[in-house]
Parts: structure tokens; sequence; C-alpha cells
């Protein structure tokens, strides 16, 4: 069963509220998690269990697992075409048969998709990229992250915010140097446990222990890898997976900034404490495309003015330079990265 937005704060209570924005993130890495869950939201195992079941099934929740990191595990970029508008959803169809592809948006610009390949090596993205600009005939624009500022889609929805995170002063933030060349130096047991739970855990008392069962592996050896590969940085976070759209945030826009190079740093790690930018991350410009910006910001939203606001607000306070607000009008493919090619 799914739920329009604006029915589905009708089917929650405080217990399914304290879940829902208590544990996005910070899932228990042990062999009965639910019983720990299950006290901190005042109920017992079985029915904290349910409640996860229900959400998903309801589609509060996208999935229960991991959110794994691509560009740690793999080599990643975001990249962009502009296609004709009399062959939008043949070139659309082109990227989105590369299972390598996992998101792709239409955008209200010149360069009008956007989507991101995510390959096991370097030398196979960029392959695809070459295939892709043979097969459609579009240049294709690529922009690799080169720092990630700040990259959290976890922000609590049961409330009013008409922005994300409307009622928290800062985020904390950590300047991390992305590299193309990732490959996520894995044992071939931790490959094993990225394939086995890129599509979510078991909803299970026992998910790990699952997993372990799955692997004929023993449940300790697969609570030490996951917190292994949480620590490493593989891992982002584990816990339910919010259905932002579902609960109302339902706006947003990617706005790309002309930051001077040596104010990179200075200015990213500042915009990306603000806690209504939920993306904040360099990427490189590529002035012989005419794509002179090097920082990208997102807003997530509930209210289409109020994300213009915020936008507004980032260009006078905090980003005084030339920038371009891209729109998302219509998604085109939205799945997790596929393993299988990576490890």
């Amino acid at each position: 069963m799914s739920l329009q937005s604006g029915d589905w704060r009708e089917r929650i209570d405080d217990r399914d509220a304290a879940l829902i924005d208590g544990f996005q993130s910070g899932f228990p890495v042990e062999p009965r998690p639910f019983r720990a869950v299950a006290d901190a939201i005042g109920t017992d195992e079985a029915d904290a269990l349910a409640r996860v079941e229900r959400l998903a099934d309801e589609g509060i929740f996208r999935r229960f697992g991991a959110v794994l990191n691509p560009p740690v595990i793999g080599s990643s970029t975001l990249a962009a075409v502009s296609a004709p508008a009399d062959r939008f959803d043949e070139v659309a169809e082109v990227i989105n048969g590369y299972q390598q592809v996992n998101h792709n948006y239409r955008r209200d610009h010149e360069w009008n998709m956007w989507f991101v390949v995510t390959a096991g090596s370097l030398e196979r993205r960029d392959a695809i990229l070459a295939e892709i600009e043979d097969e459609t005939g579009c240049e294709v624009l690529n922009l690799p992250m080169l720092t990630d500022y700040y990259i959290d889609l976890e922000f609590p929805v049961v409330n009013g915010d008409r922005f994300a995170r409307e009622s928290l002063a800062e985020t904390e933030v950590d300047a991390t140097r992305i590299s193309e060349n990732a490959t996520g130096d894995l044992t071939d047991f931790e490959k094993e446990i990225l394939l086995e739970i890129q599509d979510g855990f078991p909803l299970t008392a026992t998910p790990y222990g699952d997993v372990a069962d799955a692997l004929g592996a023993d449940t300790e050896d697969v609570l030490a890898a996951v917190e292994t590969l949480r620590d490493d940085g593989c891992i982002k976070r584990i816990g339910c997976i919010v259905n932002h759209v579902v609960t109302g945030f339902d706006s947003n826009c990617m706005v790309v900034w002309d930051v001077p190079d040596d104010e990179l740093d200075e200015r990213g790690t500042a915009v990306g404490r603000l806690p209504y930018v939920t993306l904040c991350y360099h990427r490189p410009r590529r002035e012989a495309q005419g794509w002179p910006y090097s920082v990208f910001t997102m807003i997530h939203g509930r209210d289409p003015d109020a994300v213009d606001e915020k936008i507004d607000e980032l260009a006078a306070e905090h980003l005084p330079y030339d920038h371009e607000r891209l729109y998302s009008t219509e998604t085109l493919k939205q799945t997790g990265a596929r393993y299988e090619d990576l490890v």
C-alpha cells in the first residue's frame, strides 16, 4: 500500500514518529538490533519490527538497511548531456540502459539530463561515458566529485518544516577528498557482504544473522565486517531510509556556483554547516564546455518558495558569486548503485 504525501501523518503515532526520525542512522549493529530499537521507542522487539515492516509497506520508508558510498567503493561521477527535445526519450533510454547508471534526472537547463555513473574502475567509468557519447551523439559533461563538504539526506520529517532541518542550528562538516581511482580495498568477505546487502537488510529480528546464513558465515564475522565497512566509509549509515517525496519534501534545487579556487574549502565547509543545505561538494570546472561552476549545493523542502528563499539567502550571505539554479523536473531513473561491477 502506498500513501499520498498529504495523509501519511494520519497513519503514524508517537512511536512511529520516534522510529522515523530516530533511526534513519545509528541502527544497532548487534545480533538482535530491534530489541535496542524497541527500548528506545518504548515498545517490544516484535512491535518495533512490525512497525518498520508497516512503514516500509506504506512507502514512508524506501528500504531498511545500509546506505552505501559509491565514490569510496568504486569510481563515480555526475554527468550531463544536452539532449535534443525530439530525441529526449531516446537518449534517456540509452543512458538508463546502463546498470552503472543509478540516478538520472531531467533538469531545467541547457544541460537538461543529469545522471550518475558508478563503475569498478576509472577506466570502465570513462569507457561508459564514451559509449554514451557514441550511442547518443550527445557531448557528455563529466563532473567527478573532488571534495565532499557535506552530503546527508538524513533529516527529521515528522514536523512542519518548510525546508529540510528548518529547526536545526548547524550540522557537522568534514571535508573529504574523493579519489577517482577508488577501489575500496575490500576483502573478499567484505565484497560478498556488500553484494548481499546492496538492496537492504532482511526485515527480520536477526537481519545480520540472516545475512550470515546467506553467505555461510558466522554472525559475529558479519557484525565485525559491517562495522569495519562503516568505519572505513564504504557504508555511510545504517537505518531506515525515508522516502522524502512521500513525507512532503518534494521540492529540491541543485544550485551551481562559480566559487574562486582559493576560497573553495573555506566557503564549502561554511555552507556545508548550514542546516538547510543537504548536499555541498566541489566538482571540476569545464571551461572548454562552457561550464565555469565549481561548487554544487542542494536544498530540499516542502515549499518551493521556501527553497528559493534559502537559495537567495545563500547568494546574499554565503556565496556571493555567479550561480545557476537547476530545478529537477522529472525523475528518469532512481535506483541504488549496483555493486556487482564495483567489487
